[in-house]
């Protein structure tokens, strides 16, 4: 048998070239025109100018790092650093303190109320080639007193045994890691470690974990964010007696949402998904809540209409507590606060490009909403033990505990920023509440109406900024009787304008002198009952700014 292989080189040519014939109409036809040309008188004259200018003003020089050091009246010293360095392996770190204090003595207080505040911050930051990850280690050392006696309360003896002072220390370790072109956007993990002078300790870790999945059929991303939380802390007594309170919280939350847009309405459509365990307690929780939003543009880049509902679980903790009111006992209840609905209605926009504002209303129905609520004297007055047992430093009636309670709110704010010119701006922004509560009396400690205004001023050489706070009546307790006795009446803590001021000189782009001005009418006032506020306050300093 013989194989064949057939190959191109073996095929026949077809020589044959078809012929075209084409008909008498299609047949290309000779084109045949004339030119007449008619000159044109113009008119147009070019016009020599000169080539305008746009003022940008004097371009400010940024330094990476920078130190400031002050001091004022009630011997208050203050400083403030921040270093900072790029290095050529697409890395950073820094490093930032501040500290501030107070040494002397409000006028009229018979116990010590000096406080000082120190805080550091360390970082560091690397880019890699697919993602990007900072570590940051934060402390902070807070000192306060409770100092705020009712006067004319408690006999010479019980006052010189009385012991003040509360330390509040904080540690905390934060690592965050942002990926490029990956279904996880970004995840941030952290812990922290709360403690104070009474061992009482809380630590809380906490994971961040933000989601971007592509769906293919609506053409957009679905945003997903993730959190899981543990809280654990310990006081070494209640108020009541020398039991101890522990409390033990798990967190889950899952919080998707879409965004998109449909007819030039703006949307967020989304919910909130949480589990909780309440391990002390032996609470179990399954929550769900919307979380949308719909604005919508009314004027082209001048009014937006808004509007939406959402729901959230929050876990109230210790440090929390202490940075809102850093003279709470540390006796308190922790437990978690429901806000059941959040509806808000507003609109915002701009006018002639140098006024914005922003005006809603909201509807908040919160169940078991922390409330500050002074402590009832454990002391007739005379008296500083029982049963064998000294009173501690805040069982004098100079403390706050945290009472839970439902309430419903009912809010009114609005905001308005107005660019006057390049080197003069004011703002200012108003909030009026209605509460409703369920179990106590009043929504303690919590304003009707406050408000501020805030005036600046900037140019090559000097800067200031002016601002009048406002803050409306509050309710406190007033007892009967001294503990264990729950008899009160409500207290009015009455309300209070502060002025201040803040402003500077630059030498140079180096170096600057800054003076800082609270309380300047000198008004006698009360953040929380019994607790005077320093009257008139002056600290004066410079600041350095450099580069390595």
């Amino acid at each position: 048998m013989t194989t064949y292989n057939p190959k191109i080189a073996d095929a026949n040519k077809l020589k044959n070239n078809p012929s075209v014939k084409l008909l008498e109409k299609t047949k290309k036809q000779p084109l045949k025109y004339n030119i007449f040309s008619v000159p044109v008188a113009s008119t147009f004259v070019p016009k020599s100018g000169v080539v305008k200018g746009i003022d940008v003003g004097l371009k400010e020089r940024i330094y990476d790092n920078f130190i400031a050091a002050g001091f004022g009246n009630y011997t208050s010293p203050y400083f403030e650093t921040f270093l900072h360095k790029h290095t050529r392996f697409k890395s950073e770190f820094g490093l930032s303190a501040r500290y501030n204090a107070s040494f002397d003595n409000i006028a009229n207080t018979v116990l010590n109320s000096h406080f000082s505040n120190f805080g550091a911050s360390v970082f560091y930051k690397q880019d890699e080639r697919y993602f990007d990850w900072k570590v940051t280690l934060n402390s902070e050392r807070n000192q306060y007193n409770w100092y705020g006696i009712t006067p004319n309360s408690l006999a010479i003896n019980s006052l010189n045994s009385i012991e003040e002072n509360q330390t509040y220390n904080y540690f905390n370790v934060d690592g965050e890691i942002d990926l490029l072109d990956s279904y996880i956007d970004k995840s941030n993990f952290s812990f922290s470690y709360f403690s104070d002078v009474f061992n009482s300790s809380e630590f809380l870790v906490s994971l961040n974990t933000d989601l971007d999945i592509p769906i293919s059929f609506i053409k957009k991303s679905l945003k997903i964010n993730t959190k899981i939380e543990y809280l654990n802390g310990e006081f070494l007594n209640n108020y009541s007696n020398t039991n101890k309170l522990n409390y033990s919280i798990f967190t889950a939350k899952i919080n998707p949402e879409y965004n998109n847009t449909f007819n030039g309405f703006s949307v967020k459509l989304g919910t909130k998904v949480f589990s909780s365990l309440d391990g002390k307690n032996r609470i179990n929780n399954f929550l769900v809540y919307p979380d949308i939003k719909i604005q919508k543009e009314i004027l082209k880049e001048n009014l937006q209409v808004y509007g939406g509902v959402s729901g959230d679980l929050k876990t109230n903790n210790y440090r929390d507590f202490s940075e809102d009111n850093p003279f709470v006992s540390p006796t308190i209840f922790i437990t978690q606060t429901a806000e059941k609905m959040n509806a808000f209605l507003g609109f915002s926009g701009v006018l002639n490009k140098s006024v914005s504002f922003n005006v809603s209303a909201s509807f908040k129905n919160e169940q078991d909403k922390p409330l500050f609520l002074k402590n009832n004297s454990k002391s007739d007055g005379i008296s500083t033990s029982a049963n064998g047992i000294n009173f501690r430093g805040y069982e004098y009636g100079n403390s706050f505990g945290i009472v839970y309670d439902d309430v419903k709110t009912s809010s009114f704010f609005a905001e308005m920023s107005y660019e006057f010119s390049k080197q003069i701006t004011f703002e200012t922004n108003f909030q009026i509440d209605s509460f409703n509560t369920t179990t106590e009396v009043e929504a303690w400690n919590l304003p009707i109406f406050q408000g501020n205004l805030i005036a600046k001023y900037k140019n090559e050489k000097w800067y200031a900024t002016s601002t009048i706070l406002f803050i409306g009546n509050r309710k406190d307790a007033l007892y009967a009787s001294n503990y264990p006795s729950n008899d009160k009446t409500s207290l009015t803590i009455p309300s209070f304008f502060d002025l201040n001021l803040n402003g500077g000189y630059f030498f140079n782009d180096k170096f600057s002198a800054f003076l800082k001005i609270n309380n300047l009418l000198n008004n006698n006032y009360q953040r929380f009952a019994n607790f005077e506020v320093q009257g008139f306050q002056i600290l004066g300093g410079v600041t350095c700014k450099f580069d390595f």
